[in-house]
């Protein structure tokens, strides 16, 4: 007699597919816009045997959301459809060590980009301001490299507090030593939990500053033009980097919504609530790395040129 599963199982058998399914497009729809990214910068720089500022932290982002949203669809694919993999102790604390490591990477380093553009473009009388924007292009490797420092060392931190916080879930919760159990997983899950709702806020806030800052040069020049009833180039410098800056401050305030409800509902069963916010934190690599590209004149031109080469190529077959 053959072996029928439950509407219950059913239920969570589709919303797992489905669940997986939306996020390997959304994934793997990032992992190609970002590998885009790094292969153009990085055949530019051996041609040019050099990369500006801006190259720099566009060619360290790319890498760095490439890998985080790999081991995030691993992370994703094996917890929802082989999950005796991650009892693995060595297998699951790689994925997450890894998975946390890009993500927070990933977040610092377009807090970076953001402060950049603001430095460069902005313009303000402040003598702090103009230091920093006569040093940010010799700034810039030392600023990615406290990045990269800051991502590891709050992902280890963040790692080593999650693999406690399960071991004492694994320990024994006799009579005993219930309570003794329960105030250490709660001191270790507040830790876990304050550590990371800091590294999202920090970083959401210099986004939040420089975007801020933008939009305030932006309009005082524009009120400076009115004044003087004349034209400036720098305006449409102004205008693009806005757009640019503004879209990204709209996406990175909705990811940080998120990434927030991910740390809440992290104790949580799995629902619909838990897929859209998967959803939106893998699609955002994607989505924010496009809109990159097309403020960028030479990576448009490069992609522009690559989806005409395609395209040509189809419509010969």
């Amino acid at each position: 007699m053959e072996a029928s599963l439950s509407p219950q199982q059913f239920n969570v058998t589709s919303y797992r597919t489905t669940t997986v399914a939306i996020i390997t497009l959304d994934v793997f729809a990032g992992m190609w816009i970002n590998a885009f990214i790094v292969c153009a910068l990085f055949i530019a720089w051996v041609k040019k045997k050099t990369l500006n500022s801006n190259e720099k932290i566009l060619l360290l982002l790319g890498c760095s959301r490439f890998w985080y949203l790999c081991f995030t669809w691993i992370y994703r694919f094996l917890s929802m459809i082989y999950p005796n993999f991650l009892y693995v102790q060595t297998i699951r604390q790689l994925v997450r060590s890894f998975t946390t490591f890009f993500n927070y990477s990933n977040l610092w380093i377009s807090a970076c980009l953001c402060g950049f553009y603001c430095i460069k473009i902005a313009n303000f009388r402040n003598s702090f301001f103009i230091y920093l924007k006569v040093k940010i292009d010799r700034m810039v490797p030392w600023l990615l490299l406290g990045s990269e420092i800051l991502a590891l060392a709050i992902g280890i931190v963040i790692s080593h507090l999650t693999e406690t916080l399960e071991n004492i879930n694994n320990t024994s919760t006799s009579q005993g030593n219930f309570w003794e159990v329960t105030i250490r997983k709660d001191k270790h899950l507040f830790s876990s939990f304050l550590l990371s709702g800091f590294g999202y806020a920090a970083s959401f806030m210099v986004v939040n500053f420089a975007a801020v800052s933008l939009l305030f040069s932006l309009w005082r020049h524009k009120r400076t033009m009115q004044t003087n009833s004349m034209k400036d180039l720098s305006v449409d410098a102004h205008i693009r980097a806005m757009k640019s800056v503004l879209s990204f401050l709209v996406m990175y305030s909705i990811n940080f919504v998120c990434l927030i409800l991910a740390i809440i509902y992290a104790t949580k069963k799995e629902n619909i609530m838990t897929l859209l916010i998967y959803i939106y934190l893998c699609a955002f690599p994607g989505v924010h790395s496009l809109i990159l590209i097309f403020s960028n004149p030479k990576l448009e031109k490069a992609l522009l040129k690559i989806l005409s080469c395609v395209k040509c190529e189809f419509f010969m077959k």
